[in-house]
């Protein structure tokens, strides 16, 4: 049996092309500075969102942690959604590598709002509370089901934060996704930002890797704090190669797979045993099974040849990438309205 497989997109495997460019990466020892594919990438994806610096890390999750020891001091407070994956996926790296407090707002399917934002700082002269210093948002939201901030509220949000001194990170693990789908611009997201993490290895479909980009000065600060969280890496030019293949190849292609989640969406709508169906902004399709449990579920799916993620008691998530091709589709949707 050929399984189908919608546990995410960072199963996506090299393409061809991926492959060809990491065998002829030019290849140096990147903690001496002197790998050229890292560096190109760094230049390359600086230049794209209109900021100085970047720094090529093996995950999204280091890139983010870095950004939080980066701008934060213990005892500090960082604001962020209940549902952010700094909070909830990181392995507490915030209490961890930063000795920070977290205001966990709740926001419409996990994007917040400058106005709660702004209820959320603490004042900064009461020593009871930590001192509030770092606002971060997720854009596409993984737990709200690949939700898109406007840009609009993104810019108030930021002038909160210019307001009362904080800084303001963009965990942007599937920003390229939110970005395809608005129309909207690499450099107009990069103004906003303090630093940004993206991610290469999900939609993007490179083996590993995430950047983290801001300022010179604040990226060599990350460059010490990646070295000593041991995310110093030697000739990685090969994966810095399949990154800036990504970039430069498989951004708009993300289209397609935001049209086949939104099949996918029409389908279980359809389907008697499903309660509900999350709006479908991006790639990410998230469902609830009712009484049913999401685990039941996913091992009847699995039974049928396709993969699958319980995302809560009754939720099941799909996430359509690379690999998922009309034809597996076209079986999908054959498939999910014989289940019960």
């Amino acid at each position: 049996m050929n399984l189908i497989d919608y546990r995410s997109d960072t199963v996506t495997l090299p393409t061809e092309g991926m492959k060809e460019a990491m065998m002829q990466a030019p290849l140096g020892d990147d903690v001496l500075g002197e790998d050229p594919s890292v560096k190109a990438l760094e230049e390359y994806a600086a230049t794209l969102f209109g900021k100085e610096a970047a720094l090529f890390c093996p995950s999204g999750t280091m890139t983010n942690q870095i950004a939080i020891r980066l701008h934060t001091q213990p005892q500090q407070e960082v604001i962020c959604d209940k549902r952010s994956h700094i909070y909830l996926y990181e392995g507490g790296g915030i209490a961890y590598n930063s000795f920070c407090s977290v205001k966990l707002l709740d926001g419409d399917r996990g994007r917040i709002t400058a106005e709660m934002v702004s209820d959320a700082i603490n004042n900064p002269n009461d020593i009871h509370f930590p001192i509030s210093r770092l606002v971060s948002v997720e854009n596409t939201m993984n737990k709200g089901g690949g939700a898109i901030y406007s840009l609009k509220e993104l810019e108030k949000i930021k002038a909160v934060c210019q307001a009362h001194q904080l800084k303001f990170h963009l965990d942007g693990a599937r920003l390229f996704n939110a970005l395809v789908a608005t129309g909207e611009s690499p450099a107009t997201h990069g103004a906003l930002f303090d630093t940004l993490s993206i991610c290469l290895s999900k939609g993007l479909g490179a083996p590993v890797g995430s950047l983290l980009l801001g300022t010179k000065a604040d990226m060599q600060q990350a460059k010490r704090i990646r070295k000593v969280m041991g995310g110093g890496m030697r000739q990685a030019g090969m994966l810095a190669a399949a990154g800036l293949y990504a970039l430069q190849h498989q951004v708009e292609r993300l289209a397609e797979d935001h049209a086949r989640a939104k099949l996918l969406g029409d389908c279980l709508r359809a389907c008697a045993y499903v309660e509900d169906v999350l709006p479908i902004d991006t790639n990410i399709v998230i469902f609830s099974v009712g009484k049913r449990l999401a685990t039941e579920v996913v091992e009847k799916l699995k039974s049928h040849g396709i993969l699958a993620v319980a995302f809560g008691k009754h939720e099941i998530r799909l996430v359509t990438h690379l690999h998922i091709s009309d034809e597996a589709i076209a079986q999908t949707i054959k498939t999910l309205p014989t289940l019960y």
